[in-house]
């Protein structure tokens, strides 16, 4: 049997259940972000899938599971498509389920959320808002991302800072899953369970409904302070974070990204470097009077409906990889590098980097908490030359600085980022996808004799 005749019986079989083989449209339910990466954009360009469904509600998912099986389709799950390493290109084809119709909050308690995985991240915390709570973090991506893309390609984002990681125990701490098989099965995960489905890609099941920790919500600041000297802007926002400073975002970005962050003009001047915070009204006071000793000014400091008044991005949207896309929308000649760096940070070693690097590479540093300990991360810009180039530099940071390098430029979960197969990941994977038709080529844990040998449908396909 041809993969065409499967599509056409796959077609044919959904019922009243939404598709689109629209070749533009299928085009764009295709990609992400990956082009931040040259390498992934070469890789990547031209991979599309066979077609788009479109559930409405579990029922619709269950019964797209049990065809997909039953057919022997590649599936590639898709929330907002605002990933950066190729988590939603389907490399096989196959079928591209978008889950973005699976929106509801289903129940808002206090200190928690029940939602559906397709529900966009900033309808979410907007919700959870109405009820006196917010989100433990979010992507720099909140207005289109989904929660359940974040969960599935994520790993920390704004508010980390504050609440550490999504795997920090009690961050998430439900996830109810369909299998991919005839007989689809519902699965229920939960507390330090859901770390199956964390950041695996969407390689071993649909993930339709999460639960997550909420907290008390607060009407930060959204601000920026100036300092003559990357070190000494550094300096102060580690500072404010070790001394418990009560912040949602301490970014630092250095004065040569300036000209990318156009809408702000004279307040991120480009003989100054800045820090974007997002700070709690009660403590502007100290925080203020901190940077001031520290050399810094502050340039503004507003409310979120003040900035939008103002025309000026909201704090979140000028850290994390929000950097690297107001650089890319200037300048296509750079890509990025993810780097953690050794505990406990040493500023110095940034200023040892920025000389050993020059125009190479412009910096740009997150605050934040793993495992209950402060971790800066970094998300330099990096002038693109070969990704033999870019590789060279991996080495230098891990070889001489000690870093550990998340590597943006690759689509198999454990080359960009865990370094190692998740084994719990993989058996959850044998229960969950029994085939492997999920997302294939993502993860380097699975290979094709793991798959589930069903003596039924190899009979079917020669008869």
């Amino acid at each position: 049997m041809t993969r065409d005749r499967d599509l056409e019986a796959f077609k044919s079989s959904l019922g009243g259940i939404r598709f689109h083989d629209d070749k533009k449209y299928l085009a764009a339910r295709s990609h992400d972000y990956f082009w931040y990466s040259p390498i992934l954009n070469e890789q990547l360009k031209d991979l599309t899938g066979d077609l788009v469904v479109l559930p409405q509600n579990l029922d619709e998912v269950i019964q797209v599971a049990a065809l997909v099986a039953r057919h022997r389709l590649p599936l590639t799950l898709r929330g907002g498509g605002t990933g950066n390493y190729g988590q939603c290109v389907p490399l096989e084809g196959g079928v591209i389920m978008d889950l973005t119709r699976l929106d509801r909050v289903i129940e808002i308690t206090d200190g928690h959320v029940r939602v559906e995985a397709g529900a966009r991240i900033s309808r979410l915390d907007d919700a959870a808002r109405e009820t006196g709570q917010e989100l433990l973090m979010y992507p720099s991506t909140r207005q289109m991302a989904t929660i359940g893309g974040f969960i599935a390609g994520g790993s920390g984002g704004i508010g980390s800072l504050r609440h550490g990681m999504l795997r920090d125990p009690g961050n998430v701490t439900y996830a109810k899953v369909v299998t991919v098989e005839p007989e689809p099965q519902v699965i229920e995960l939960h507390g330090d369970d859901t770390q199956k489905i964390q950041h695996a890609y969407g390689t071993n099941g649909i993930v339709v409904e999460l639960g997550l920790a909420l907290t008390r919500a607060t009407d930060w600041i959204h601000t920026a302070v100036l300092f003559d000297g990357y070190d000494t802007a550094l300096r102060f926002a580690a500072q404010a974070q070790s001394g418990g400073m009560d912040c949602y975002l301490l970014t630092a970005v250095e004065r040569r990204f300036a000209p990318f962050y156009r809408k702000f003009g004279d307040l991120f001047p480009a003989d100054r470097d800045a820090i974007f915070a997002m700070v709690a009204p009660d403590e502007m006071g100290r925080f203020t009077e901190k940077a001031e000793a520290c050399g810094g000014r502050v340039s503004f400091a507003m409310t979120k409906p003040e900035i939008r008044e103002a025309g000026l991005q909201p704090a979140y949207e000028c850290g994390w990889n929000h950097t690297t896309l107001q650089a890319l929308k200037v300048d296509r000649g750079w890509t990025y590098l993810q780097v953690a760096y050794p505990r406990p940070f040493d500023p110095d070693l940034v200023t040892r980097q920025m000389e050993r690097y020059g125009d190479e590479v412009f910096w740009h540093h997150e605050m934040a908490r793993m495992e209950g300990e402060i971790q800066i991360f970094a998300l330099p810009l990096v002038r693109w030359h070969s990704k033999e180039a870019i590789y060279r530099l991996i080495d230098e940071l891990e070889r001489l600085d000690g870093c550990t390098i998340f590597d943006p430029h690759v689509v198999t979960i454990e080359d960009g980022g865990m370094k190692q197969i998740d084994d719990a990941q993989i058996r959850f994977k044998k229960l969950a996808d029994p085939y492997g038709l999920m997302n294939p080529g993502k993860t380097r844990g699975w290979h094709a004799d793991m798959a589930r040998d069903d003596q039924d449908h190899q009979q079917g396909e020669t008869a």
